[in-house]
């Protein structure tokens, strides 16, 4: 009886979150929502200075998942065990695969601000710190590890968004039928 209510509640949870998958904005806006009220919620309490870090260095690791492509050029030798990122203009187009997709990006972020405003209802989380030493670290985390990052693209050549790439065009249809 427990276990087919759970089975029943894994099934409407999955396709809750099917109906949601093909809303981008939709869903980001909702996350960005979230997070806002989590940090309107920590800016009232005037607490859990060391969750809203924690949040942001998730945030911050799961961003970087997010641009780095699948297999790291840096590492990967010449073996036949995947796509390739091209490194001349002759090289055959592959496309970029991230190590993290996109909807996972986002199901992880989200959950992440649901457990850490659940963490807020409890005192024992809440840690004295003197919170703008946290903010400026957070800050020279976040400029040195996107400087590594982009300087990690620009050495290897990939772009993690698809503005800027050449998209290429089959000929019209025009709708008549060519007989011969």
């Amino acid at each position: 009886m427990i276990a087919r209510l759970f089975q029943w509640l894994s099934q409407k949870y999955q396709y809750t979150l099917d109906c949601w998958t093909p809303y981008v904005v939709s869903r980001w806006t909702a996350t960005v929502i979230l997070l806002l009220l989590y940090l309107l919620r920590v800016f009232y309490l005037k607490g859990w200075y060391i969750i809203t870090y924690a949040l942001g260095i998730y945030h911050l690791s799961l961003f970087i998942a997010f641009l780095s492509p699948k297999i790291d050029p840096a590492t990967h030798e010449d073996f036949d065990d995947g796509p390739e990122l091209p490194t001349t203009i002759n090289e055959e187009f592959r496309p970029f695969i991230r190590r993290l997709p996109e909807f996972k990006f986002w199901y992880s972020a989200t959950w992440a601000i649901f457990v850490a405003t659940f963490c807020t209802f409890f005192d024992f989380f809440n840690i004295p710190v003197f919170w703008p030493i946290l903010l400026l670290y957070f800050i020279l985390l976040f400029c040195v590890t996107m400087k590594r990052q982009i300087k990690h693209m620009i050495k290897y050549r990939y772009l993690p968004w698809t503005t800027g790439k050449a998209t290429y065009k089959g000929k019209e249809d025009t709708g008549k039928i060519v007989t011969t």
